[in-house]
């Protein structure tokens, strides 16, 4: 399956969340996964953005939809790219 790399950064309402209740991070994830997107790894980033998630999903229609549910609540704001490992990048190149 596509791995993808998104980038959120949260809004004012989406800190708020946050302050006030930390755990609604793994109900998120909880709420992605049942959206057929695998979070493969997760970190909370300093810098312009909040987060990293290195995702897995069947299809960019898949990872799309996820992206516009979460973006429509008004907390999250979303930067998605597929992402290709090396060892692909790499076989593909010699054919």
């Amino acid at each position: 399956m596509p791995y993808y790399v998104i980038l959120s950064t949260l809004t004012d309402e989406g800190r708020e969340t946050l302050k006030e209740k930390p755990e609604r991070i793994l109900e998120v994830n909880k709420e992605i996964e049942k959206m057929g997107v695998k979070i493969i790894q997760q970190y909370a980033v300093l810098g312009p953005y909040d987060f990293v998630n290195i995702v897995e999903a069947p299809d960019n229609i898949t990872v799309m939809k996820m992206s516009v549910q979460l973006g429509s609540r008004g907390t999250v704001q979303l930067m998605t790219m597929p992402a290709i490992e090396v060892e692909e990048l790499i076989k593909n190149l010699k054919q």
